[in-house]
Formats: structure tokens, C-alpha cells, sequence
């Protein structure tokens, strides 16, 4: 839903447009407070909480272990990695560390994952611009992907695999299998969807030197993830704080230098290039053990008893994502809080557009890569 209104305090002629909260380029039920002068933007002003559910005082509701599912929600296109998050945090916590075969488990699940929500990005930033063929090609590949979490855990998107120091469900040869098929044929398949962007003059035009984002200022908005990376900032936590075994596989921080709507495209597609390299590793490096920690049996969970603090730092498809927990010696957490990328990612907006034209407005908030399940929790 778009509205204009005209204020009384607007003696400069400025026109208020409300854009959103039900828009279909705001990526989720995001409300933009947009004043423009003709079709200049003034000033943006983002609204949010129109999503909000309330997940971590909920989780402090809930045993250690019924948590999870919450954290499936939050990033719900990239729900693996948000597992992964609670996960290193919780067993921290209740010192229950996940055997060596999960923690590889672990690494494969969360860059198919990776994958499949820049697939989600791209094809929905494409159809941001106009672009309709892209979307098709990148939701083909992401069903692929659907289909391997489906054989694994039995669902496809909030998937509710992983868990207290272990996985619901080993690897079996029919899921190997079908990870290794998907990174022999996606790297062709993504050189078909990159091109069918690149190639297309209309698109360089409207991203290229659009939404300028300096790092001083990036870093000053708490900015992470591949935005943080297009401005030539390389920081990535699986390199500057490893957890699970991203220390123990070779791969490369995509950096550019441009800083531009075009640089994060750019670095996003070379991190989906970086996660199939990282998979093939994994899949020849993962070692036979248990799938599961044996101090964390399934049917003893509830009984998982926390005390003390910890913070735990992951890289998730946004940016840093961080989960602090506080337990008091019960069987619940005391405190659950979250640190959301998406949620310091949408705070740039208002400096990227400002004084810029209201088309490239859409195309700057289509890179910040928004899931609102993660930005109102």
C-alpha cells in the first residue's frame, strides 16, 4: 500500500509518501516514511515491528532444547544458520560440545543454506528491478536445495535439524549423494544466473555507483555481512572468530572495493561460489562418530541444566549474528538476546538514500538483503 500526503510543515514543498508496510519491495512488512522533493528523496524514515513475535522472551518460556525452533523463524530463509547461532551459544552454555562429525554436518548444512537464501535474495531483487527470468532460475536452484533438507530433517525451510550437541539425523548415501550432485552442476547453473544479471545493461545502469556506502560509516552503523564486505571491509567471523571447523577448510573473503548497489551483488554471488568450495571440502573431510553428543540423549533434554553467561558470534547470510544467554542453574535460560544483522543492516538506510531518485530508492533497500522475522523477533 502506497500513500502520499502533503504536511502542513512542509512549507518547502515537500510531499510525504508512505510506502508500505504491505509492499511487495520492502521485502516483508517494512513501512518506509519517504519525504521527497519531486522525485528527490529527502529524508527516509524506517518503520518496523509490524512482524514482531516476541522470540526471545519466549525462549525464556521454554527448555533449553524447544528454544531452536524460534531461532528457525527469525532468518527463516537461512534457518541453518540461525540453528547454528542458538546452537554455539546453548552448548557453551550447558557444556555439551557437539562431536566432530556434527560439527561438519554443521558446516555443510549452513552454507547449502547460505546458498539458498542469496538464491532467495537475488531472484527477489531481480523482480525489484523488473526482471522476472532471474527469479525462476534462482528459485529452481534453491528448490534443490529444499529437497536435500526435506531427505534430511523432513521439512523444507524452518527445519528444526540441529540440535543440543548433535543432529536429529546422520548423513545417509542418499543425501551425500544428492549434495554432491547439487555442487557439481550449481557452479554452471549460478554462471547462467550471474550473466543473465551482469548482461543486462539496465540493471548495471541502476546499480551501478548507486547507494555509496563508505566504510567508516558502515562501521560506525555496526554494519556486517556482505554489505560490510562490498565496502571493502574483510571481515567475515568464520575467518576472524572460527567456530565448528571453518578453520580446517580453505576458502576467500569476497571483498570489493566499490561500495555501490553492484558491489554487494558482486560479493554475494562470489560468497555462494566460496560456500560450494567450502562443501566440497567438508564432504571429503567429514570423519565417521556419532551424530549426537551422548551427555544430551533426546529423551533427557528437558532436564539440560544451565549457569553463567555466553556470547556466541556467527556468520549468518546477513551479517554477524549474535546470541547471549544467561542461565540461573534451571532448566530454562534467564535471558535470551539476540543480535540481529538485518536489524543494524536496515539502519543505513536513511543515510544510502538520501538525495537520491525514489527508483533507486527500491534498488538500494533491495541490497540490504531485509528478513523481517530476524529484524522485529
Amino acid at each position: 500500500m502506497t500513500e502520499i500526503t502533503k504536511s502542513k510543515d512542509f512549507g518547502n514543498g515537500w510531499v510525504e509518501l508512505n510506502i508500505g508496510p504491505q509492499h511487495p519491495s520492502t521485502h516483508g512488512v517494512l513501512r518506509l516514511k519517504v519525504k521527497l522533493d519531486g522525485e528527490i528523496i529527502r529524508e527516509v524514515e524506517p518503520v518496523i515491528g509490524y512482524l514482531h513475535r516476541n522470540a526471545e522472551k519466549i525462549c525464556e518460556l521454554d527448555y533449553y532444547c524447544d528454544s531452536l525452533i524460534y531461532f528457525d523463524r527469525m532468518d527463516y530463509v537461512g534457518a541453518m544458520n540461525m540453528e547454528v547461532g542458538y546452537l554455539e551459544a546453548a552448548e557453551k552454555l550447558l557444556g555439551i560440545p557437539p562431536p566432530e562429525r556434527v560439527q561438519w554436518i554443521r558446516v555443510i548444512m549452513a552454507e547449502l543454506s547460505r546458498i539458498a537464501a542469496h538464491l532467495v535474495w537475488a531472484g527477489a531483487f531481480g523482480l525489484d528491478l523488473g526482471m522476472l527470468t532471474p527469479f525462476f532460475y534462482c528459485f529452481i536452484e534453491r528448490e534443490k536445495i529444499l529437497r536435500i533438507f526435506t531427505e534430511t530433517c523432513g521439512t523444507r525451510q524452518e527445519t528444526n535439524y540441529m540440535s543440543i550437541g548433535g543432529v536429529y539425523q546422520d548423513f545417509n548415501d542418499k543425501i551425500v549423494y544428492d549434495i554432491e550432485e547439487f555442487i557439481e552442476q550449481f557452479p554452471k547453473k549460478l554462471g547462467v544466473i550471474f550473466d543473465a544479471y551482469v548482461k543486462n545493461d539496465i540493471f548495471i545502469s541502476r546499480n551501478k555507483g548507486i547507494g555509496i556506502l563508505e566504510p567508516e560509516v558502515a562501521i560506525d552503523y555496526g554494519v556486517t555481512g556482505p554489505m560490510l564486505r562490498a565496502s571493502g571491509i574483510d571481515y567475515d567471523v568464520r575467518k576472524a572468530e572460527p567456530y565448528l571447523v571453518y578453520d580446517k577448510v580453505n576458502f576467500d573473503i569476497p571483498v570489493s572495493y566499490k561500495k555501490d548497489n553492484l558491489a554487494r551483488f558482486l560479493v554475494r554471488f562470489e560468497e555462494m561460489r566460496q560456500s560450494i568450495k567450502i562443501i566440497q571440502q567438508a564432504i571429503k573431510k567429514i570423519p565417521d562418530g556419532p551424530y549426537f553428543n551422548p551427555k544430551a540423549k533426546k529423551s533427557l533434554m528437558i532436564r539440560l541444566r544451565g549457569e553463567g553467561e555466553t556470547y556466541a558470534r556467527t556468520e549468518s547470510p546477513k551479517g554477524e549474528f549474535g546470541v547471549y544467554l544467561v542461565g540461573d542453574g534451571g532448566v530454562k535460560p534467564y535471558r535470551v538476546r539476540v543480535r540481529s544483522p538485518s536489524f543494524k543492516n536496515l539502519s543505513i538506510l536513511p543515510v544510502l538514500a538520501k538525495d537520491v531518485m525514489i527508483a533507486d530508492l527500491v534498488a538500494i533497500s533491495g541490497t540490504i538483503d531485509l528478513v523481517f522475522g530476524e529484524v522485529d523477533r
